[in-house]
């Protein structure tokens, strides 16, 4: 177990963000613009590269709609319906996608960790919501790193705790497959069937190294040695 690390993006694949972060994105837009985008108008950006970041792609798509509001105000906005007030949070529309018992028996194999765009706060929501049973070892968010993803720098705070280690990271977007690229780590990608724009997704994952593009987290035993 001690050589092989298995790190776990998130959003997309331990947790179903589709009515959360995706969702906060269209609400955001709407709010400051009046102007409704659909999941495929978000995937085709994701689809683009560099926009990890949901508040900054929610601000750079409210200026596109030629209206001017301060970067602050949108993160203001965003955070104010990601958490919500009591139960109406969008963060409580999440759903956990890993099966029972697969994770546990990852953890018997693999080492495994977290890196997420996540801050810290809103990851343990989640955790404390659906894992409380699990150890991710360690778990990196945005706020542990100066510069996001595509960048590597969180996997290498990752494999720079265990050195030698084979690393593995399992993403589903462009900037993951980048992010494992730049930090000489194995690709697994998610590409849900459901997803928006799934075979411009696929072909993205796997144009970018991914060794296999899974529909989902509970297929990841056909790719990865016993």
């Amino acid at each position: 177990m001690a050589d092989r690390l298995l790190v776990f993006d998130m959003d997309g694949v331990l947790v179903d963000v589709s009515e959360s972060y995706r969702e906060g994105i269209r609400q955001t837009v709407r709010y400051f613009t009046g102007r409704e985008i659909t999941p495929v108008y978000i995937q085709d950006l994701k689809n683009d590269g560099g926009w990890n970041n949901d508040w900054a792609l929610s601000h750079q798509i409210i200026g596109d709609f030629g209206v001017k509001v301060d970067y602050a105000t949108v993160v203001a906005y965003f955070q104010s319906i990601f958490f919500g007030d009591d139960s109406d949070g969008l963060v409580l529309r999440e759903k956990w996608i890993a099966v029972p018992g697969l994770l546990e028996d990852l953890g018997l194999r693999y080492r495994l960790s977290l890196f997420t765009g996540r801050l810290r706060e809103e990851a343990q929501v989640t955790l404390d919501r659906f894992a409380t049973h699990l150890k991710f070892d360690p778990v990196i968010c945005s706020d542990d790193v100066t510069r996001g993803k595509p960048h590597p720098e969180g996997l290498l705070k990752i494999a720079g705790g265990i050195p030698y280690a084979e690393l593995w990271y399992v993403g589903d977007t462009v900037d993951d497959a980048r992010c494992a690229k730049a930090a000489d780590a194995r690709f697994i990608g998610i590409a849900a069937p459901g997803s928006p724009r799934r075979a411009e997704l696929s072909a993205l994952l796997a144009s970018e190294g991914a060794i296999a593009v899974l529909d989902d987290i509970n297929q990841i035993n056909s790719v990865l040695p016993s």
